[in-house]
């Protein structure tokens, strides 16, 4: 059975680097190559220059995003004391400014804050694609579990590849 999925203008979208932060990566057995992968994504999206955005997690307990990861280009980042940033009114007011719809995730960890993220801008009508290469958990089965409830709820599978 063939669908089709209507196009989002690349204006319309953006990049959301979630959690990438030393304190929160450092027991995941897979960072570098998790890392790498977000690397791309990153700069082919300042190629682009378009819409980048990182979250931080309680930021002065946990540090900041990893010097790698952080855009040459402009970008704007917004702390956060729980696990999803979907209902950060500085984050949702400039994603209505900017007219964005579409957000590709990618970070840390899959199971806690990517997952409570995802779930709450689905159910604000954003559509969502995440990319299972480029986020990750401590545990694999935590990262799977994650990557399986974020389909069912209607999020959309990805790899950084497919992306760029």
């Amino acid at each position: 059975m063939a669908y089709f999925i209507k196009q989002i203008p690349k204006s319309e979208t953006a990049l959301l680097i979630m959690d990438a932060q030393l304190k929160i990566m450092y027991p995941i057995k897979n960072k570098d190559l998790i890392l790498e992968n977000i690397y791309k994504l990153l700069k082919a999206y300042e190629i682009l220059g378009e819409n980048i955005y990182i979250s931080e997690q309680n930021p002065i307990k946990l540090g900041s995003t990893v010097d790698k990861l952080l855009p040459k280009t402009d970008f704007k980042t917004f702390e956060k004391m729980d696990f999803s940033i979907a209902n950060n009114k500085k984050l949702n007011d400039e994603l209505s400014l900017k007219k964005i719809k579409q957000l590709i995730i990618c970070g840390f960890e899959t199971h806690i804050c990517i997952l409570q993220s995802v779930l709450g801008f689905l159910k604000n009508n954003f559509k969502v694609i995440i990319v299972a290469d480029s986020m990750s958990s401590r545990r694999i089965i935590d990262h799977d579990i994650a990557i399986e409830r974020m389909l069912s709820e209607g999020a959309i599978l990805a790899s950084s590849e497919s992306i760029i």
